[in-house]
């Protein structure tokens, strides 16, 4: 276990997702909410990284084998929120645009420049590589019972520079349980399985990151009251601020030291990142 930071709440480890969730018990943690890096989408600058695998196949295998440690890791009745975009096989030239080490997932769907493209499996060029469900049917197979499909859909999305099909105005957000009979708090304003949630980037990160509301949502739902949050993708640490304003623990897993220096300095300053606490 390599602690980057630790306080009465909340605990940032320092690497690899798989290589630091084996360092925690069975079942030590109620809830999991977390955001991948997407296939193909964006180069984080850290070695190491998820989301620039061959292949559509091979990041779903990467996937799969994060969330077969994250099961061991959650409760018998804990739930998991996945939260994941999706993406078109592209050229490999990609965007023209440049990454830095702390530059993240844009509102629209992109390729880093110099990345080699998206391939596509087999799919020709311009196809919708559907990499949300192929993840979760992948984590059904492997034993997660899949008890929702939410649509996040994004009233403020950004439109895409194409000319030949809609642009993506939302995102997947799967809920998980580990065993049929799973922890979780109905919500009295019966929202439903589409959430119209407007981005809301972090000032101090220069990344698209999802709003706090999501996380809140999520949490308040599936972590029993006094419980603990794991992130095995923390980076700025929309999820922990939104576990520290709800009173529960919170995990976080990133590669990026500088991610975790963002998420130090937002729990440092309280809780700022008002939202919808139920």
């Amino acid at each position: 276990m390599s602690i980057y930071h630790q306080d009465d709440t909340a605990t940032l480890l320092l690497g690899d997702a798989i290589e630091q969730m084996c360092t925690l018990p069975d079942g030590s943690v109620n809830c999991i909410v977390t955001s991948p890096p997407y296939y193909g989408l964006r180069n984080y600058g850290t070695a190491g990284q998820y989301g620039l695998e061959e292949s559509p196949a091979a990041y779903v295998e990467t996937m799969r084998q994060v969330f077969t440690e994250a099961r061991r890791v959650l409760a018998d009745d804990g739930t998991l929120w996945l939260n994941l975009g999706d993406s078109y096989v592209c050229s490999p030239k990609g965007s023209e645009s440049a990454t830095s080490g702390l530059d993240g997932r844009s509102n629209h769907l992109t390729t880093p420049a110099g990345s080699g493209g998206k391939n596509g499996g087999g799919l020709a060029a311009k196809q919708l590589i559907g990499i949300p469900w192929r993840v979760a049917f992948a984590l059904q197979d492997d034993g997660w019972i899949l008890r929702n499909e939410i649509i996040w859909s994004k009233p403020n999305a950004m439109p895409e520079p194409v000319r030949d099909r809609q642009s993506k105005t939302h995102e997947h957000l799967f809920m998980f349980a580990k065993s049929p009979r799973n922890w979780y708090e109905k919500d009295p304003k019966c929202r439903g399985d589409v959430w119209s949630l407007a981005t809301r980037p972090y000032p101090a990160a220069h990344f698209a990151v999802f709003p706090i509301d999501l996380p809140l949502r999520c949490i308040t739902a599936g972590c029993k009251p006094g419980g603990t949050v794991l992130d095995p993708f923390s980076g700025s640490g929309t999820t922990g601020a939104a576990a520290r304003q709800l009173g529960r623990g919170y995990v976080g897993i990133d590669l990026n030291p500088a991610y975790h220096d963002l998420a130090k300095d937002r729990f440092a300053q309280g809780v700022l990142d008002f939202g919808e606490a139920s």
